[in-house]
């Protein structure tokens, strides 16, 4: 069964790759994929346009769709 992270974890490991740290140091250190921290970047990066997350967005997206 595959190892569930909640989101502050994988949003710190984004904070870390964000600050200079390497995705093979990360998944040396946490033992993690490097699948799953790439997927985690695509996710809660903050855009450099936007300045907004994927993440973010599709709460956004989801929220003024019910308005």
């Amino acid at each position: 069964m595959a190892k569930k992270y909640d989101i502050d974890f994988k949003k710190m490991i984004v904070s870390l790759y964000q600050n200079g740290e390497k995705v093979k140091d990360l998944t040396s250190e946490y033992g993690i994929s490097d699948k799953n921290i790439y997927a985690w970047i695509k996710r809660y990066a903050e855009d450099k346009q936007t300045g907004i997350s994927q993440d973010e967005y599709l709460k956004l997206k989801k929220n003024y769709q019910k308005i």
